[in-house]
C-alpha cells in the first residue's frame, strides 16, 4: 500500500469520524435524526479500497469510512497502484475451503481475473497529491525504507556547517469540495433528512446510491444478509448465461465477475437472519453451486471472547480470513486477498475484522483508535508530519461544518405526496400493455414454443381446469413470456411443491429457471430479493402460511422498502407465491391451516393477491408478474389450499368450481387489474351485498343460492386483492342494495373485514352492515375446525338477521 493511498484512506477515516461529531452537533439542537455512529470501525476503508468502485455492497450501519472511500474511487480520487508482477503469489490461510480449478467464463476464457488489489509483500508505486511524496511502500520492513533510495520530490539542504538535511514537501490541503466532501454531504443529507438526499431523499438515513454500486440497507441487524446471497448467486447464474427480464425500468447491472460485498457487525452473528443467510450460502457452496460473495464482519467485542471467530470459523463452505481492523496496512492486504480469492474463485469467503467500541457504542481501548493507527503510520513511514496532519483534521472538521450549514437549508419532505411517491407506483395502463404484449406473443412469434413446452397440447385444449392447474399453466407461460422469470422454493423441483402446483415445470424449463432450495423461508425470500435486485423476476414459493410469518421483515423491513430507500433507484421485483387460509377439515392442525393476513395486509406497498377460482388465478397471476417486471412491484399470490382441487359448487359432479383456460389471443380482454374486484348476480341481486374472498367465495355462492330459494336477491362481490383493497368496487356494490354483510374467513380482530367496513365509514357508506368472521383463534385439528371457522350456514344465518332488521 503506498502512502498516497494511505493518506487516502486516512481523509476518509477523518471524514467519517468528524460525520459522528457533526451528527452529534445537529442533533444538539434538534437538527439531527440519526446519531448511529461509526467511530471504532473506520478500518472498513481499507476494505472498501481493495475492492473495485463496480462491486456491488450491502453496508451495515456503521459504515461511514467505507462509503467515503468508496465514493473517493468513484471519483477517481483514490490513488491507483500499477498491477503487481504475474509472477506475485498470495498465500492463502488454511481454512478448510480448498480452491477449485478456475472455471470458464460465459466467454470461454478460464483465465483467472486479475487480482483486486495489489498483492501483499510487493513494492508499487502510486501517484501521491500534487507537491506530496509520490511513493513510499508503506508495507515494506522500516529498515527497507530507510536503505531506498531517496523519495521522488524530496529535497536536500546543506547548511553551512556542511550538514545535509532531508526536505520533504507539505501536504496539500483538502480541496473544499473534494470526493471526500461529497460524500460527507450525502451522509449529512440524510442525518437532517434532507430532500436532496441521494439514497432515500429524506424518507431515512441510508448508505446507499446507485452510481456507487452501495445498495440501501436497513438498520435491523443483519437483515439484509439473505439478500445479499440471492444477489451473489443471480450474478453467478447471468454469468453462465441466465437472461435478466426485460422490464420497463433499468434493473441495477455489475460487471460479470463482480464480487458482492456485504458488511456486519458482531452483533448480528447471533441474529436468526444472518444464521440462515450464512448456512444456506455453506449449502449451496456444499452442492456446488458458486455464489460470489464477500461477508465482513466488524467484531468490536461485544460477544463472548473468541465466540465471533469460533462461529464464523466453523461455517462449512465459507473460507474465513481475519485481520486487525485498526490497522489499514494490514485490513488492505488481507481485504485485497480474500476478495481476489472470491472473484476468481467465485465462491463465498468471510473477512473477520477486529475493530473497536468507541464513541456512543462504548469506552473501547482508545489506544486501538483505527483513526490514531493510520496517522501513525503516516508519521512514522515518513510520509507526513503530525502537525500537518493535525491540521489537515481541522481543515476537514471546517469543510464538514460548512457542508453541514449548508444542508440545513436544504427542503424537507413536506407531503405525503412527496413521501410516498417511490413506495410503490402503480402504472395500470401499462401493466395491462404487457399483459397485451404478452398476449400478442403467445399468440405469435411465440407460437411454436409454447405448443412444444406444453407437449403439443396447450391448457385451453384440456378442458376446464382446477385452480392448481390453471396455476401451473399461468406459471409456465410466465416463463415462457419472460426469460428471466425463476420459480423456486422447498422441493417444488422435484415434488412439484407440497401440492403439486409446480409439477413439470423442471422439465419443460431446466434446473436452472426452476429449482429446489432448502426449507428456511428467510433464505427463500432472501434469494428472491436479490434475483430481483439483479434483474431477474423470482418467482418463490413458501410451503405454507403459517411458515412465512417467521420470514415476514424480509417482506416488510427489506422487499417492501428498496424502492423507498432508493428513490426507486433499487427495485426488487417478486411474485411470492404462498398455499394459505384454512381448510374446513382442519387437515395438518394449525401449522398448516393458519388464515392471519394481517401481517402482509399492514405492509405498505405491498400487494396481496387471493384468486379464488380457476378463471381469476390465471389472470390475476399474469397482472402480478406484469406489475413485478414493470412498476418493480412485490406481490403476495395467496392461494387457498382448499380450494386447489375442488371441482364442484353447488352440488357432486356439477363442476361449477372448474373453469376453461383463456387462449392468448383473449388475455388482453380479460385482464384482471389491481385492486378491482368480480361481481356476481344471484337472483334479483338488488337486497342484499355480500363481500368476501377465498374460500368465503364459493361459502358465500352457495349461501346466495339458498336465500334465492326464499325470495333473497344476492349480489356476491369477490375481492380478489386484499391490498390495495377495491374500493371503488365496495362502494358500489354496498349502495346497490343498502345491505351489507362481509364475510370474513380471516379472525375477526385485525381481519380483512376490519378494512372492509373501515373503506365503507370513510367514504360516508349509510347503510346496514354486519359480519361473519372466523374467531379468534388458532385452527385445531380435525373437525373442531368448524367450529372456529366460517361455514355457508353461518354466512346464510348471518344474511337472514341483517335482513329482519
Amino acid at each position: 500500500m503506498t502512502g498516497a493511498q494511505t493518506l487516502a484512506l486516512f481523509d476518509a477515516q477523518v471524514t467519517s469520524r468528524l460525520l459522528d461529531l457533526a451528527g452529534r452537533w445537529l442533533s444538539g439542537f434538534g437538527e439531527g435524526y440519526f446519531t448511529v455512529e461509526s467511530a471504532g470501525h473506520e478500518g472498513d476503508a481499507a476494505v472498501a479500497a481493495a475492492l473495485r468502485p463496480t462491486d456491488p455492497v450491502l453496508l451495515h450501519a456503521r459504515s461511514g469510512a467505507f462509503y467515503c472511500l468508496r465514493a473517493a474511487q468513484a471519483a477517481g480520487a483514490f490513488p491507483a497502484a500499477p498491477p503487481p508482477s504475474a509472477t506475485a503469489a498470495t498465500d492463502s490461510p488454511d481454512t478448510g475451503v480448498p480452491d477449485l480449478p478456475s472455471e470458464p467464463d460465459a466467454d470461454g476464457d478460464s483465465s483467472p481475473s486479475a487480482p483486486t488489489a495489489p498483492e501483499p509483500g510487493r513494492s508499487r508505486s502510486g501517484s501521491a497529491p500534487p507537491g506530496a511524496v509520490p511513493y513510499q511502500d508503506l508495507d515494506a520492513d522500516p529498515g527497507d525504507r530507510e536503505a531506498a533510495s531517496l523519495p521522488s520530490g524530496a529535497g536536500i539542504v546543506v547548511d553551512a556547517d556542511g550538514d545535509a538535511t532531508v526536505v520533504v514537501p507539505d501536504l496539500p490541503q483538502p480541496a473544499p469540495d473534494d470526493a471526500f466532501a461529497a460524500a460527507a454531504r450525502d451522509v449529512l443529507r440524510g442525518i437532517v433528512a434532507s430532500a436532496e438526499e441521494p439514497a432515500a431523499g429524506g424518507r431515512a438515513k441510508v448508505f446507499g446510491r446507485a452510481d456507487l454500486a452501495v445498495v440501501p440497507t436497513t438498520s435491523a441487524a443483519g437483515s439484509h444478509l439473505p439478500r445479499a446471497v440471492g444477489l451473489g448467486l443471480a450474478l453467478e447464474r447471468l454469468r453462465r448465461g441466465a437472461r435478466a427480464s426485460d422490464g420497463e425500468a433499468d434493473a441495477a447491472s455489475w460487471p460479470a465477475d463482480a464480487v458482492v460485498v456485504c458488511s456486519f457487525d458482531d452483533a448480528a452473528v447471533d441474529h436468526a437472519t444472518a444464521t440462515a443467510a450464512l448456512n444456506t450460502t455453506g449449502w449451496y457452496d456444499h452442492t456446488g453451486l458458486r455464489i460470489p460473495v464477500l461477508f465482513v464482519c466488524a467484531d468490536s467485542g461485544a460477544s463472548a471472547e473468541g465466540w465471533v471467530a469460533a462461529t464464523l470459523r466453523s461455517r462449512p463452505g465459507i473460507r474465513y480470513f481475519a485481520a486487525d481492523g485498526t490497522d489499514v496496512a494490514a485490513t488492505y492486504r488481507i481485504a485485497a486477498e480474500a476478495a481476489d480469492w472470491v472473484r476468481r474463485q467465485r465462491r463465498p469467503a468471510v473477512l473477520h475484522l477486529s475493530t473497536v467500541r468507541l464513541m456512543e457504542q462504548g469506552d473501547g481501548d482508545a489506544a486501538r483508535d483505527p483513526l490514531l493507527a493510520t496517522a501513525r503510520l503516516l508519521v512514522t513511514s515518513g510520509y507526513a508530519g503530525g502537525e500537518e496532519l493535525l491540521a489537515r483534521y481541522d481543515e476537514r472538521g471546517w469543510q464538514l461544518r460548512r457542508v453541514a450549514e449548508e444542508v440545513l437549508d436544504e427542503p424537507k419532505l413536506a407531503s405525503p405526496v412527496e413521501i410516498v411517491r417511490e413506495l410503490a407506483p402503480r402504472r395500470p395502463v401499462r401493466v395491462s400493455r404487457a399483459v397485451a404484449e404478452a398476449a400478442a406473443h403467445a399468440a405469435g412469434p411465440g407460437a411454436g414454443a409454447r405448443a412444444e413446452a406444453f407437449g403439443g397440447k396447450p391448457p385451453e385444449l384440456t378442458g376446464p381446469l382446477t385452480l392448481a392447474q390453471s396455476i401451473n399453466a399461468a406459471l409456465a407461460d410466465g416463463m415462457l413470456d419472460h426469460p428471466g422469470t425463476a420459480v423456486f422454493g422447498h422441493e417444488v423441483a422435484a415434488r412439484g411443491g407440497v401440492y403439486g402446483v409446480t409439477e413439470g415445470l423442471r422439465d419443460r424449463f431446466g434446473a436452472a429457471r426452476v429449482f429446489d432450495t432448502l426449507p428456511d423461508e428467510t433464505s427463500i425470500l432472501g434469494l428472491g430479493l436479490g434475483a430481483g435486485l439483479a434483474g431477474l423476476l423470482p418467482v418463490p414459493e413458501i410451503r405454507h402460511l403459517a411458515s412465512l410469518h417467521g420470514a415476514e421483515d424480509q417482506l416488510r423491513g427489506e422487499a417492501a422498502t428498496m424502492r423507498f430507500l432508493s428513490r426507486g433507484a433499487f427495485r426488487n421485483p417478486m411474485v411470492v407465491r404462498v398455499p394459505g387460509l384454512a381448510s374446513p377439515d382442519g387437515l395438518g392442525g394449525h401449522d398448516r391451516n393458519d388464515n392471519s393476513l394481517g401481517a402482509l395486509r399492514d405492509v405498505p406497498g405491498l400487494v396481496v393477491a387471493v384468486p379464488a377460482r380457476p378463471d381469476d388465478a390465471a389472470p390475476m397471476l399474469r397482472t402480478c408478474l406484469a406489475a413485478a417486471r414493470v412498476d418493480g412491484s412485490v406481490c403476495v399470490f395467496v392461494e387457498p389450499i382448499a380450494l386447489y382441487h375442488v371441482r364442484d359448487l353447488y352440488t357432486d359432479g356439477d363442476d361449477e368450481w372448474t373453469a376453461e383456460y383463456a387462449e392468448p389471443g383473449t388475455w388482453a380482454d380479460r385482464h384482471v387489474p389491481i385492486g378491482r374486484a368480480r361481481v356476481y348476480g344471484i337472483g334479483s341481486a338488488e337486497d342484499l351485498t355480500i363481500i368476501t374472498f377465498g374460500n368465503g367465495v364459493r361459502m358465500s355462492l352457495r349461501a346466495a343460492a339458498t336465500l334465492a330459494g326464499e325470495g333473497v336477491g344476492s349480489r356476491v362481490v369477490d375481492l380478489r386483492w386484499l391490498a390495495p383493497l377495491p374500493v371503488a368496487d365496495i362502494i358500489r356494490e354496498a349502495s346497490a342494495t343498502g345491505r351489507v354483510l362481509v364475510v370474513d374467513e380471516t379472525r375477526r380482530t385485525g381481519g380483512v373485514g376490519e378494512g372492509v367496513l373501515s373503506a365503507l365509514v370513510d367514504t360516508g357508506y349509510v347503510g346496514a352492515a354486519r359480519r361473519v368472521a372466523a374467531l379468534d383463534s388458532f385452527v385445531p385439528l380435525g373437525p373442531a375446525a368448524r367450529q372456529v371457522l366460517v361455514s355457508a350456514e353461518a354466512i346464510t344465518q348471518g344474511a337472514r338477521t341483517l335482513l329482519a332488521r
